[in-house]
């Protein structure tokens, strides 16, 4: 009988981007060949200039072979991002002598020699350096002088056998966008990373990639948003709310209103999520902030993702309830995020919660709203089942969340653009309604896992002091149809010239 061996498991190579190696599960396999693919503009050169700057801060020696790019257009894309490519070795396959008549034998030229004498003179200078991290840009130039597939792929195969034997990370970049031919590459490298580059009918382009093929190494699959900016690419791993748990209490945290906190079975538990739906004006923003307000006091961390108004109009509005938010946004428990949707893609809005969540500290979210995000990037397709995800890992990590959710119309059929009661755990209906004359405000808790909520409605009124919720009013009719009327003799809170306009709140 033989007895199996298990091989040492060698240690992860960093990829240079933290976004790469967290989809890896910690980073490339060392001393493999691994292919980077995507169309010009979506970041291949980036991404490879950081894996070798990754390499020089670990102690690496680096070797950056271009076939298409002068060595005075690496080093400016590296100064635009801030960074000193001359440390480690650029070999320029069009050198200026080369067009001189003596050179004509030596020097390599796509267009002038054979692929053979490009492949020998990259080998001679792997020898040479001895590099630890090397990145062959582009593949595009040795297929053109290949001539033929079979050609092509078997200078492929000799320079994985060469690499192999000399403990080195190799990136061959690829140009998709003019062949599919790189596919056969795929059965020969270790690995395969696709970048994308999507442009919407408005804003900006949207940047993804996914790990095509990766060897011995569970990975998540998928695709991940990621930018391009100044400073190089920043991946955001796609979320998968499975991974992440956390153990927290259970106990309700009230709402800073002992109204709303009855109609809730007693406040707002860790773990859950509460939808707020009602027409326009009808006070759904400032119950969230009363809400964010109460947390603040008890010291608690909170983050406010803003989609439908300016940050300074939110700020000045709350102030005149007498809810101030500027003092807790100077001590730092309160973050707003003023949130673009034209410019921000649903991973990098995950990635940003996640962020807050375990480094910031956060065990309050609110999105405002959900319109907002759900409308604003009609290109994105499965945005539900990004936020279905997002949901799910707030409520693993504990955390109080509260999504604003506007309706069409004032009265009458009152209708939502999108159906996520599915998602929530609590949801919190408003209404008009009229009484003697007057068009004032009803709120109903109409689900709740966490809770034994009250299945009645109460008045609802937005004063200087804030939000208040009133006795329960026995006598409606047709709350739910979105015509609601009161019949009963309940008082109604405040007196009429005390009232407040609700409109735009």
């Amino acid at each position: 009988m033989s007895t199996a061996t298990t091989a040492p498991i060698p240690a992860r190579l960093s990829s240079g981007i933290e976004g790469i190696d967290d989809i890896l599960g910690g980073g490339l396999t060392p001393n493999r060949m691994y292919l980077v693919e995507g169309a010009p503009g979506t970041g291949k050169t980036t991404l490879a200039l950081q894996f070798l700057l990754k390499g020089l801060d670990e102690g690496q020696t680096g070797l950056y072979v271009t076939l298409s790019e002068t060595r005075a257009e690496l080093l400016a894309i590296g100064a635009s991002h801030g960074w000193d490519l001359s440390r480690f070795k650029i070999l320029e396959q069009l050198p200026e002598e080369g067009l001189e008549p003596q050179y004509e034998q030596t020097v390599l030229h796509p267009a002038e020699v054979e692929l053979g004498e490009s492949v020998r003179n990259v080998i001679e200078h792997v020898d040479e350096l001895k590099p630890a991290r090397v990145v062959l840009d582009s593949l595009s130039e040795l297929r053109l002088l290949a001539e033929n597939p079979l050609r092509y792929r078997r200078q492929i195969l000799a320079l994985k056998h060469h690499f192999s034997t000399r403990a080195c990370t190799v990136l061959l970049l690829d140009d998709t966008s003019a062949t599919a031919s790189g596919i056969q590459l795929h059965s020969i490298v270790h690995g395969v990373i696709s970048l994308d580059n999507i442009a919407h009918d408005y804003g900006g382009n949207r940047r993804r990639l996914r790990i095509a093929k990766m060897r011995g190494i569970k990975f998540r699959e998928g695709y991940h948003d990621f930018t391009l900016n100044t400073g190089g690419l920043r991946v955001y791993p796609r979320l998968v709310a499975a991974e992440h748990h956390s153990e927290f209490g259970t106990s309700p945290m009230s709402t800073g209103t002992p109204g709303f906190d009855a109609l809730l079975g007693g406040g707002l538990v860790p773990g859950t999520n509460s939808l707020i739906i009602g027409p326009s004006g009808v006070g759904k923003t400032t119950t969230v902030v009363s809400c964010l307000l109460a947390a603040l006091e008890r010291g608690e961390r909170c983050a406010y993702y803003v989609f439908d108004e300016t940050l300074s109009t939110l700020v000045s509005r709350c102030a005149s309830l007498g809810m101030d938010l500027a003092p807790h946004v100077d001590s730092g428990l309160l973050t707003l995020r003023q949130i673009d949707p034209a410019e921000i893609s649903p991973g990098e809005l995950s990635s940003d919660v996640r962020n807050a969540v375990e480094n910031e500290g956060v065990r309050y979210v609110a999105v405002d709203s959900l319109n907002a995000y759900l409308q604003a990037m009609p290109g994105e397709r499965f945005l539900l089942l990004h936020m279905h995800e997002l949901l799910g890992y707030l409520n693993q990590q504990g955390v109080v969340t509260m999504l604003v959710l506007g309706q069409h119309g004032i009265i009458g059929e009152v209708q939502t653009e999108v159906d996520i009661s599915y998602l929530s755990d609590v949801v919190v209906l408003f209404r008009y309604f009229e009484h003697h004359g007057e068009v004032l405000t009803a709120v109903t808790a109409v689900k709740s896992r966490a809770n034994d909520h009250e299945r009645t409605i109460r008045q609802f009124r937005l004063g200087t002091q804030g939000v208040e919720v009133g006795e329960a009013l026995r006598d409606f009719e047709g709350v739910l149809s979105g015509l609601p009327s009161y019949r009963g003799s309940t008082a109604m809170l405040g007196a009429t010239n005390n009232m407040i306009d609700t409109s735009g709140q």
